[in-house]
C-alpha cells in the first residue's frame, strides 16, 4: 500500500492554481453530509480515489459570495482518531499533505441538530487543525420536533465559528451558508480549540519542540492521544522507535497526573461541549416518545426485526435476480440483433469477411453487452441500497445481522453485499462501500466471490440435466425426485459455508489486526430523497461503464483473439474442405450447383481460408431458411439439408477453435486437468470462461459442433439433458491416453466441474470491480489466485471421492 507523503510543518494556505478557493465537507455519518453536498455543488461533480487507499471522496463546485469553490465531500467519520490510511484521509487533506491537493481554505462541519453533543465532538477536533470552520446545524425540524431549541447565534458565539441552521434535503438555509463560507475564507482565520488539562498542553507542546516543528501540532496531539494508531504508526516509521519510547513515556507521566490516554480526551472535550451549549440549547425534561422508538421496538426486535429483514432482503433479491431480467433480456436481445444484423452484413459481402468483422461481432459487440447487460442489477441495488440508508433502516439491519456476522470476522454491515453477490457479485462488492472498517470492507469484498451468482446457474442446469435427470419412464434409469434439487441446495451453499470461513482466515492473517468496536449511530427514520436516490443510481451504474468497462471489454477481446489465432490452414484441411464440398455438391439440386463449381475451383486457384468457407456455409444456410420460411410446404423437403448445412458448419467453426491459441492450450493443460476427471475439452473451456463464466456453455457447444449455445437455452429447455449440447456431452469420447473410447462426462466428472464453477472466479467483472474498489492491482490477483487454487482442491476431491464411491 502506498505510504502517503511524510509529515512537514502546516503548509500555508494558497489559492489553487486556477485561483478556486477549497471547501472540505466532514461529518458523522447518517448526518446529512451527501444530500448537503449534493445540494451545494448540483451536477457538477464528480467521484475519485487519492492514491494508497480505497475510500471514494467527491468533488465537486459552487459559487459562494461570487467566489467559486472546490467542495471535497470527505468520508464520514465518527473521529479524527485515524486507524488506517483510509481513516487518514480527512486529516491529510484538510492539513495540505495529500499529493495534488490543496489544503482547504475552510471546513464545513455538518451536524445533526437532534444529536448535537455526539457531533459535536468531530467539530471539537476539526477546531484543532488550523483552519476556519462553519458549522451547518441540519436537521433542526427533526430536532424542533423533539421539542429541542437551538440559539444558533449564541451557540456560535461561545464555539467561536458561525452556525448556520439548514434543512439540506429540502435545501432551506443554503444561501446563507453559502455566504458563511465565503465569509470565513476571506478572513482567514482559525478558531480557538477546546482547551485540554495543562499536563497534557505541556507535553504535547515539549513533544512538538523535540520533532523541530515538523509535525504540525494537530498530529503531534493524536499521536500522544491514539495509542497503537496509524498517526503513531507512520511517525515511528519515519523518526524510529526513539520516537514511540517517548510517546510512552510521556503517557505514563499523564496517567500519574490524572490525565490518562484516551479517557482525557473524551472529558475534556465533552466537558467543553456541555459548557458551549448550556443556555444556548434547550431540551424537554423529559424525552417524549417518538415514531422512531415505536418503529424500533419492531425493528430492531430479535426475533420480529430479524422477520422483517428477511422480507426485505428477500425482496432485494427478488429485484435483482428476478426483476432485473425484464431489463437485462432486452438488452441481451438487443445484442444478439445487432449481432446477427452484422453477420448478415458480413455474409452479403456488406462487410469484408476476416479478422475486423469477426473481432466486431464477437470481441467488441460480446464485450461491450456482457458490460451493459449488468447495468439494471447495479443500478437495481444501489437504488434499494440508497433507500434503505436515507430512511434510517440501514443501521438497524447491520444491527440485527453483527452477532451472526462477527462470528466470522465481519459486521452487520457485511450481510448486504454478500446476500446481493449471490445475485451477482459485481454489485455486491460495489455495495461493500456502506463499511466504514477498511478490514471489514477488504475481506467483504474478497470473499463476496464466492457466493453462487446467477451466471453459475446455467453450468448447474446442463450439467445436474444430463448427467442426474430425474426418474421417469423415458428415463428408467435416472434418480429420485429430490437428487436434481439437492445438489443444486448443495452448490448454493458452498459459498454460504465456504465464504464466512474463508473470511474469518483472511481476518486471522493477511487482515489480522486490532477489532473495532461496533459503533452504530441509530439516525432517525425520516423520508428518503428521490434525488439522492437517483443521484446514487446514476453515479454507480456510470462508474461502473466508465471504469469497469474498459477492463472488461479488453479481456473479452482477449478470448476472442485466443479462440480466433491462428489462421493458417494445411493442404490437408484444404483437401478435407474440397471432398467435403465435392460431397455435398453432389447431393444438392442442380441449379445449386454451380455455385459449388465456383467455391471448388477457388480451392485450386485462390485456396480457401476458414472464414470464407465458414461464411459460404452459413450464407447457404441462411438463404435454405428464407426459403422455408417464403415456401412453408417445402419446408419439411428443405429441413434435412439445412441440418445438414447447420451440422457442417459447426462442425468447421469446432474444427478451427480447436486449432486456436485457446485450443492448443487446453491440450498443453490436459496433464494438470486430468485428476479432475476432465479432457482437454472441458479444460480448454474452463480456461475460456474466465473472463465470463457463463462463456463455457457457449465454447462447449463450439468444441462439441453444436454452434454457439446461448445460456439462456440451457435455462428455458424443459430438461437441459436431452438439449443438443446435453445430449453431445453424454456422447463425448476420451480422444487418447489410458481412459481412451471412454465417456469423458460421469457423474464424479459433472460433480467436479459444477464444484469448480462454484468456487472458482471466473469473472473479469468482478475481478475489475475490486480492483477498483481496493485500488490495487494485488488483491484482485490473490483473489483470482486463491479462489481458483481452492476450486481445483474441492474440484480434485470430489471427482476423487466420487470415482472411489461410484
Amino acid at each position: 500500500m502506498t505510504v502517503p507523503t511524510p509529515f512537514a510543518s502546516d503548509p500555508i494556505r494558497q489559492p489553487a492554481a486556477d485561483a478556486h478557493l477549497t471547501a472540505a465537507l466532514v461529518g458523522n455519518p447518517n448526518t446529512g453530509k451527501t444530500t448537503l453536498f449534493n445540494a451545494l455543488s448540483g451536477l457538477n461533480q464528480r467521484v475519485g480515489n487519492y492514491p494508497g487507499v480505497t475510500v471514494e471522496t467527491k468533488k465537486g463546485r459552487m459559487i459562494c459570495g461570487g467566489q467559486v469553490f472546490d467542495l471535497i465531500d470527505l468520508p464520514g467519520t465518527y473521529s479524527l482518531a485515524a486507524r488506517s490510511p483510509d481513516e487518514m484521509v480527512a486529516v491529510d487533506v484538510i492539513l495540505g499533505h495529500q499529493k495534488g491537493e490543496s489544503r482547504p481554505d475552510v471546513v464545513v462541519a455538518i451536524v445533526d441538530a437532534s444529536n448535537l453533543d455526539r457531533n459535536l465532538y468531530l467539530t471539537t477536533q476539526a477546531l484543532e487543525l488550523g483552519v476556519p470552520v462553519v458549522i451547518a446545524l441540519n436537521m433542526v425540524d427533526v430536532a424542533k420536533s423533539q421539542g429541542v431549541r437551538i440559539d444558533h447565534k449564541q451557540l456560535g458565539e461561545r464555539l467561536g465559528v458561525t452556525v448556520v441552521p439548514i434543512q439540506a434535503n429540502k435545501a432551506r438555509g443554503l444561501d446563507k451558508l453559502r455566504e458563511a463560507i465565503a465569509a470565513a475564507a476571506r478572513t482567514g482565520q482559525p478558531p480557538k480549540a477546546p482547551p485540554f488539562p495543562e499536563a497534557f498542553e505541556h507535553e504535547a507542546e515539549s513533544l512538538y519542540q523535540t520533532l523541530s516543528g515538523e509535525v504540525p501540532l494537530f498530529l503531534v496531539r493524536r499521536l500522544i492521544l491514539d495509542v497503537g494508531g496509524y498517526t503513531e504508526n507512520r511517525l515511528v516509521e519515519r523518526w524510529g522507535p526513539g520516537i514511540a519510547e517517548r510517546v510512552h513515556a510521556i503517557r505514563s507521566r499523564l496517567a500519574a497526573a490524572g490525565c490518562g490516554v484516551p479517557a482525557v480526551e473524551a472529558k475534556a472535550r465533552y466537558a467543553w461541549i456541555r459548557e458551549a451549549t448550556t443556555g444556548a440549547v434547550q431540551r424537554p425534561a423529559t424525552r417524549s416518545l417518538t415514531w422512531t422508538d415505536r418503529l424500533d421496538r419492531v425493528l430492531t426486535h430479535r426475533v420480529w426485526g430479524t422477520l422483517v429483514f428477511l422480507v426485505i432482503m428477500f425482496l432485494v433479491f427478488e429485484a435483482i435476480f428476478t426483476g432485473a431480467r425484464y431489463l437485462m433480456d432486452p438488452i441481451s436481445a438487443g445484442k444478439d440483433f445487432l449481432a446477427d444484423s452484422l453477420r448478415d452484413l458480413v455474409g452479403r459481402g456488406y462487410l469484408p469477411t476476416g479478422p475486423l468483422s469477426d473481432l466486431l461481432i464477437d470481441g467488441i459487440l460480446e464485450g461491450v453487452g456482457n458490460v451493459v447487460v449488468f447495468l439494471p442489477q447495479i443500478m437495481i441495488l444501489f437504488g434499494f441500497i440508497a433507500v434503505l440508508e436515507d430512511c434510517g433502516y440501514m443501521a438497524r439491519a447491520a444491527f440485527l445481522m453483527d452477532k451472526l456476522m462477527s462470528r466470522c470476522g465481519l459486521s452487520g454491515k457485511s450481510f448486504i453485499p454478500m446476500l446481493s453477490s449471490v445475485a451477482c457479485a459485481v454489485p455486491g462488492i460495489m455495495a461493500t462501500r456502506v463499511i466504514e472498517n477498511r478490514r471489514d470492507r477488504l475481506a467483504t469484498i474478497l470473499v463476496a466471490p464466492l457466493m453462487s451468482c446467477s451466471a453459475r446457474l446455467p453450468v448447474y442446469v446442463l450439467l445436474i440435466g444430463a448427467f442426474l435427470p430425474i426418474r421417469s419412464e423415458q428415463n428408467p434409469g435416472g434418480f429420485a425426485w429430490y437428487v436434481p434439487g439437492l445438489v443444486m441446495f448443495c452448490l448454493y451453499s458452498i459459498g454460504l459455508v465456504v465464504a464466512p470461513l474463508v473470511a474469518l482466515l483472511l481476518k486471522r492473517t493477511l487482515l489480522r489486526g486490532e477489532t473495532p468496536p461496533f459503533v452504530m449511530e441509530m439516525p432517525l427514520y425520516k423520508m428518503p430523497s428521490l434525488r439522492t436516490i437517483l443521484r446514487r443510481m446514476f453515479d454507480s451504474g456510470w462508474a461502473f461503464l466508465r471504469r469497469a468497462g474498459t477492463l472488461i471489454l479488453a479481456s473479452m477481446v482477449l478470448v476472442w483473439a485466443l479462440l480466433y489465432f491462428p489462421r493458417g490452414e494445411s493442404d490437408e484441411q484444404r483437401q478435407a474442405y474440397l471432398a467435403q464440398l465435392q460431397q455435398n455438391r453432389d447431393t444438392a439440386p442442380e441449379e445449386e450447383k454451380v455455385r459449388y463449381d465456383e467455391r471448388i475451383a477457388a480451392i485450386g486457384r485462390d485456396g480457401l481460408t476458414f472464414d470464407v468457407h465458414f461464411n459460404q456455409l452459413q450464407r447457404d444456410l441462411d438463404d435454405l431458411n428464407d426459403q422455408a420460411k417464403a415456401d412453408p410446404a417445402k419446408a419439411d423437403e428443405l429441413k434435412e439439408r439445412i441440418d445438414a448445412l447447420e451440422a457442417e458448419s459447426n462442425r468447421v467453426h469446432g474444427e478451427w477453435n480447436r486449432q486456436s491459441i485457446l485450443g492448443w492450450t487446453g491440450r498443453t493443460l490436459e496433464p494438470v486437468v486430468y485428476p479432475l476427471g476432465w479432457d482437454w475439452r472441458i479444460g480448454m473451456a474452463a480456461v475460456a470462461s474466465f473472463p465470463a463464466r457463463e462463456v463455457i456453455v457457449g465454447t462447449l457447444g463450439i468444441i462439441y459442433d453444436e454452434g454457439k449455445v446461448k445460456s439462456d437455452d440451457i435455462l428455458s429447455a424443459s430438461n437441459a439433458g436431452d438439449t443438443r449440447l446435453g445430449r453431445a456431452l453424454k456422447n463425448a469420447r476420451w480422444e487418447s491416453g489410458p481412459r481412451q473410447g471412454k465417456p469423458v462426462f460421469t457423474i464424479p466428472t459433472a460433480l467436479s466441474l459444477m464444484v469448480f464453477f462454484a468456487l472458482c472466479c471466473q469473472c473479469a467483472s468482478t475481478l475489475t470491480v475490486i480492483r477498483r474498489e481496493t485500488n490495487s492491482w494485488w488483491w484482485p490477483l490473490f483473489t483470482f489466485t486463491y479462489m481458483t487454487g481452492l476450486a481445483y482442491v474441492g474440484a480434485l476431491v470430489v471427482y476423487q471421492v466420487g470415482s472411489w464411491i461410484v
